[in-house]
């Protein structure tokens, strides 16, 4: 006797048997579903696996709390740059407590004034930079004191300095609360930072034989 043929399975929500269409769009949508899940699995576990590499690599590499210092010798470089530069480069004596993180000749290319910079932290790591510009314009002074007119002259050491103070907001001024400029020669000498005036005045005072000695020329 033979058996008899099975007959097609009634899928509830079609309230009869599939057609052979129906069976492959179903068996389709199953396959689309799988790879689909097995793709989203996959990025999360690479996810993982990168993160991962980097926590690893995070805590594998020394760390220094200490703050980076750069503690430059500005009076070697100075006497190295003289020799390409017409007039006297300034490099103050001061005490030993101060210290320099920048000293550079900055040629001043395409027509730009040329100067001598160096950065100063003060005892109370307060920062003043130096800088001794050769045959400046206004612009040149305008560029490094914007918006800033001269509010009052001091004399120090017998040298008269224009005193500049920023009256931009706090939060606006960078390194930029007072300066002093005074000229001598060709020199024009900017003094710009954050310090308090007796470290700008203990500056200006290391400079008075470098100022004499450029106005005298």
């Amino acid at each position: 006797m033979s058996r008899a043929p099975k007959q097609p399975r009634v899928v509830a929500e079609l309230g009869r048997p599939e057609t052979p269409q129906e069976t492959a769009d179903r068996l389709a949508e199953n396959s689309r579903k799988y790879r689909s899940h097995k793709t989203v699995n996959n990025l999360v576990l690479s996810l993982l696996v990168t993160v991962g590499a980097v926590l690893v690599l995070v805590l594998l590499v020394p760390r220094n709390d200490n703050p980076i210092t750069r503690d430059v010798d500005y009076a070697t470089i100075a006497a190295q740059t003289q020799p390409v530069v017409d007039h006297a480069l300034a490099s103050p004596e001061l005490p030993a407590d101060w210290s320099a993180n920048d000293a550079e000749w900055r040629a001043g290319s395409n027509g730009q004034v040329p100067f001598w910079y160096i950065g100063l932290l003060t005892p109370d790591s307060q920062f003043i930079g130096f800088n001794q510009a050769f045959d400046a314009n206004p612009t040149w002074l305008a560029q490094k004191l914007p918006d800033s007119p001269v509010v009052d002259t001091v004399n120090i050491s017998g040298v008269v300095w224009d005193v500049y103070r920023n009256s931009a907001p706090s939060a606006d001024r960078g390194n930029f609360d007072y300066a002093l400029v005074t000229t001598a020669g060709t020199s024009t000498y900017l003094l710009i930072g954050t310090a308090p005036t007796g470290d700008f005045e203990t500056l200006a005072t290391a400079l008075t034989a470098n100022i004499a000695q450029n106005g005298s020329e």
